[in-house]
């Protein structure tokens, strides 16, 4: 069985998956601009009834936790795909974002594994109503 069920009315665990580093030859205003598109989804997601999340959330802590001083440098190859591994075993589902990134197929691909739903579309995210989610007072 599946480990989400979407006819659950309980809220998912999204992880948002794109491009971080890809298409950024390094220039730390691309990897920014890519980070903050990453984020833009989380409120769509959150007023659908759900809890995003951005890998980078998890891992970016750790890895400067590790001497990671740079995207890409040894710390950070070394951390941000075992922890997005880690933390897809704890997801719900995956919303994959446009655009080519390798990181990203690695985490689609490891969430269909793990029989997780991966949605590349927002309207594809079942819109819970506030009578079914469980954080509207």
């Amino acid at each position: 069985m599946p480990h989400s069920s979407l006819s659950s009315v309980q809220p998912l665990l999204v992880l948002i998956c794109g491009p971080y580093l890809s298409g950024t030859q390094g220039d730390p205003a691309l990897i920014a601009a890519n980070r903050e598109r990453l984020e833009s989804w989380a409120l769509p997601i959150y007023e659908r009834g759900h809890l995003p999340l951005v890998g980078e959330w998890m891992a970016l802590p750790i890895i400067h936790a590790a001497g990671g001083r740079a995207p890409g440098d040894a710390v950070f190859n070394a951390y941000q795909y075992p922890v997005a591994h880690r933390l897809l075993a704890r997801c719900d589902a995956v919303l994959r974002i446009p655009g080519a990134s390798r990181g990203a197929d690695l985490d689609v691909a490891r969430a269909q594994e793990l029989g997780l739903t991966v949605f590349t579309d927002i309207g594809q995210l079942p819109r819970l109503t506030p009578a079914t989610d469980s954080t509207q007072p």
